[in-house]
């Protein structure tokens, strides 16, 4: 499949669910998900990383044909959660030589997920340690909180090859053909999103190594053009807007709301916007949502009244954000209300607990149904938000 070609001593060995519709039981998987694993072939050979529970069978078939009777010397351990870290107990089972490399959180973490007499078989390494294992040699690099405390990445200094753990991964199995891009960036602010300066800090590392290949635990190989994705990463983890375009997040019971909404859309592109992305919260995808808040610069955010506050959906929407540390944006708010509408001052006590956020004054209020007078309010926060 294209992308698993890695090189004469580094073979793929993982595999990809398309069954299971939902990661960490929250984000849509339209295209599946791929767990990636590594054998590294040497004097010594060398697993990375193990995979989730629902590919076990592929993952040790793989396995087992590429090592051909061989054993296996050594298991890296880049990240302790159950996606990467299921088999960790069946792989010692299967070789009980093997030594376990992690670092000190690993090792402390692993102890909660698995009963194993780790003593004597752990190998225990620090920031910028290496293990030669013939003609490779591994450096280690820690990288806490990206997204967990014990995460490590490794650097293959021979190949000089990148095994980056969850950094540069996405959505989809190893052989879908898509856009990386999209899923990237979903995958990145659903889960990573919030640790934008311990990114930057891993990316700071990065910078001072020479890298041909990057292996992430999802998602494709990535070997050409590596800068575009590293400007990715980088442009995410500072909260720089990426796009040029406004994004309308739309909270509407009946669709009176979202008529207010698709309104402002054409005045937006009559005013030479050349990109507007209009989501209903209640009926999308809340992690696509979330991406395209990240996406643009410039946001709106339209919601009906409910219960004298804000309709769920919304308020569900900018929990997401406040929990990803959203900063950095322009927004306008539109509130509906038949009798007392609030969701506008709801709406904006969530966005003031969020940095550098600024607010279109004042906000625009819909009672009902849009009428006339209000589409020169929608006209003038047209011009506010450009």
């Amino acid at each position: 499949m294209q992308g698993i070609e890695i090189s004469e001593a580094i073979k793929y060995i993982g595999a990809s669910d398309k069954e299971t519709k939902i990661f960490e039981s929250q984000y849509h998987m339209p295209n599946g998900m791929a767990y990636n694993s590594y054998l590294i072939k040497d004097e010594k050979n060398v697993v990375m990383d193990t995979v989730d529970r629902h590919v076990t069978d592929k993952w040790i078939s793989n396995l087992e044909k590429e090592l051909n009777g061989e054993k296996v010397d050594y298991l890296v351990v880049s990240h302790m959660e159950p996606d990467h870290a299921f088999n960790i107990g069946l792989l010692a089972n299967k070789y009980p030589n093997m030594k376990i490399v992690g670092n000190a959180m690993t090792f402390r973490m692993l102890a909660n997920f698995f009963d194993i007499d780790i003593e004597e078989r752990k190998i225990e390494v620090k920031e910028g340690d290496t293990l030669n294992i013939g003609s490779h040699t591994l450096q280690f690099f820690m990288a806490p909180m990206v997204h967990w405390p014990e995460v490590m990445v490794t650097y293959e200094q021979t190949e000089k090859v990148l095994f980056s753990a969850d950094g540069f991964g996405k959505f989809g199995a190893i052989d879908t053909d898509e856009d990386w891009d999209c899923e990237a960036r979903r995958y990145y602010f659903g889960i990573v999103g919030k640790y934008g300066e311990q990114v930057q800090a891993l990316l700071k590392k990065a910078s001072t190594l020479e890298i041909n290949t990057i292996c992430p635990l999802h998602g494709p190989i990535l070997k050409e053009n590596l800068e575009h994705y590293i400007n990715k990463y980088d442009i995410w983890s500072k909260y720089e807007p990426e796009d040029d375009g406004v994004f309308i997040a739309v909270a509407s019971i009946y669709g009176n709301t979202m008529e207010v909404a698709k309104k402002l859309g054409q005045i937006l592109e009559q005013k030479g916007v050349k990109k507007v992305t209009i989501t209903d919260l209640a009926r999308e995808d809340m992690a696509e949502a979330v991406e395209d808040a990240f996406r643009y610069g410039k946001v709106i955010l339209a919601a009906s009244t409910y219960n004298m506050s804000v309709f769920p959906p919304m308020r569900q929407f900018l929990t997401n954000l406040k929990e990803r540390n959203y900063q950095k944006r322009k927004i306008g708010i539109i509130e509906n209300g038949t009798w007392a509408p609030a969701a506008g001052k709801c709406m904006r006590e969530i966005l003031e607990q969020m940095k550098e956020i600024e607010i279109i004054e004042p906000t625009v209020t819909i009672k009902s149904k849009m009428k006339e007078e209000d589409i020169v309010k929608l006209e003038i926060l047209a011009e506010e938000i450009l």
